[in-house]
């Protein structure tokens, strides 16, 4: 009986050695890797409430000036975000990344709140601004073993998602003569920007 246990544990290790092998080729497959990077990057910016918030306040600002400034103020944002991030990667130090982020917050909310229509140039350089930040704060983030290329995609896509959404709520806002939600979403905005900045 004792002989008939012991060749039972052993065949036992010896599938979950098996298994722990197998799994660890399955996860070390390229393809694996990109996606596992491209999904790190996309949860980034969903992950990070100021994050999150600034950007859909990116969304809401251009849906209430409208016009360019409805593709270019996001635009601005996401293509500067990847300028930042990839300064970071390099090791280029970007100075007040969290002071800067939570600005953004505050006075994206601010903007939204208060329905500033400024020229669409000025608009896009304040994007921009802040996406420096926001970039930077996801390039020293990213894991060591991360595909930076896929993280980047990532955290890019899940950032136009984010103003995409508050694109259509304040256009729909607009649409339905309820703009007046969206300006009370800036306020929101803008406080919790303030609660995070001084919590």
């Amino acid at each position: 009986m004792n002989a008939l246990k012991e060749r039972a544990l052993k065949t036992k290790g010896l599938l979950v050695a098996a298994s722990v092998l197998a799994s660890g080729s399955v996860l070390a497959h390229p393809g694996h890797e990109q996606a596992s990077s491209f999904m790190t990057g996309f949860a980034h910016p969903m992950g990070g409430l100021d994050h999150l918030l600034a950007m859909v306040a990116i969304g809401l600002w251009a849906a209430s000036i409208g016009g360019r400034a409805l593709w270019a103020i996001p635009a601005a944002f996401v293509v500067t975000m990847l300028l930042g991030g990839g300064l970071a990667v390099a090791g280029l130090n970007v100075p007040f990344v969290e002071q800067g982020i939570l600005l953004s917050v505050i006075v994206l909310g601010a903007l939204v709140l208060f329905a500033k229509r400024l020229p669409t140039a000025v608009c896009v350089a304040i994007a921009g601004a802040f996406a420096l930040f926001h970039g930077a704060a996801h390039g020293m983030e990213m894991p060591l073993n991360a595909n930076g290329l896929q993280y980047a995609l990532g955290f890019a896509l899940a950032t136009a998602g984010l103003h995409v959404v508050g694109l259509g709520f304040g256009q729909v806002m607009a649409k339905i003569g309820t703009p007046l939600v969206t300006r009370i979403s800036g306020s929101l905005i803008a406080t919790a920007g303030l609660f995070l900045a001084f919590a």
